[in-house]
């Protein structure tokens, strides 16, 4: 399997050359553009969180444990003295953090259920679900980040798929095939549990419809086809061979080539959808 670095620095590649493209085809606006790209890069490296004591696994159970001790200290922040408040709040850090996560390690084994296209089909409709609802993104803006999730956790298997085919030693590992799977067939309760939870974030998350009627418009695609390669000059410098430049041309006006200030889809969320 790949390492840590590896992951998150193709992860990094994968996610920042489609954030190219999405700015570039004027889709969203480039404050939201950043939020997405970072799903993609943490869908990099998603799949490890079964990885006992890995980087990962660490960083996302301590995640959690910071958000959901602070929803939990606001939930009861009226109801509670500060002392008590002080104690609810460090409970629930530690029994996430340290609690959860041993027992999570226990009901779970590396290149399990996690290593399957159903978890990466469960973290993209997840990752929609907290954009929209707890980051109050737009309904589109949330599928991207799907999308980026999606793509980003894929990348993830497909490089412990490589590296389970040893080149110079022109064999396959025992471990080829058990990192790209539809779901885990070694246990079937494990596969029922995260199809049911797949189909619960289904339902929570927001509409498809802005999404997909962006990603149809023949203005997304026409402008991405229009700044795919330089018109003139590279870098404003060197020609681009077989185009001429008229003398009296400007060398650049400074604005950008169009408006990214909304992008097709819009920044401000949806306030009715259904």
């Amino acid at each position: 399997m790949a390492n840590f670095t590896t992951h998150i620095a193709v992860g990094t590649i994968v996610s920042g050359g489609l954030a190219t493209l999405t700015l570039a085809a004027n889709v969203v606006a480039p404050e939201n553009l950043v939020a997405v790209t970072m799903a993609g890069v943490l869908g990099s490296v998603l799949p490890d969180i079964d990885l006992k004591d890995s980087r990962p696994s660490r960083a996302l159970f301590s995640g959690l444990a910071v958000f959901f001790s602070f929803v939990v200290l606001f939930s009861f922040a009226h109801k509670l003295s500060v002392v008590e408040l002080w104690i609810l709040w460090l409970g629930t850090l530690i029994g996430v953090r340290y609690l959860v996560h041993a027992i999570f390690h226990r009901m779970s084994y590396h290149r399990g259920i996690y290593h399957s296209i159903l978890a990466a089909l469960f973290f993209a409709f997840f990752a929609a679900v907290v954009y929209k609802h707890l980051l109050g993104r737009h309904d589109g803006v949330a599928w991207l980040a799907a999308a980026f999730m999606f793509v980003g956790y894929m990348v993830h298997l497909t490089l412990d798929e490589i590296y389970s085919v040893d080149v110079m030693d022109t064999r396959i590992k025992a471990s080829f095939g058990t990192a790209i799977k539809l779901l885990d067939k070694k246990h079937p309760g494990h596969s029922a549990a995260m199809a049911i939870a797949a189909i619960a974030a289904f339902m929570l998350t927001p509409s498809t419809s802005t999404f997909l009627d962006g990603m149809r418009s023949r203005e997304v695609w026409a402008g991405l086809h229009q700044r795919l390669l330089p018109k003139d000059r590279w870098f404003g410098v060197v020609q681009w061979p077989g185009r001429m430049v008229a003398h009296d041309a400007p060398t650049g006006t400074g604005e950008p080539a169009s408006d990214l200030s909304t992008g097709s889809i819009s920044r401000e969320p949806q306030k009715a959808n259904k």
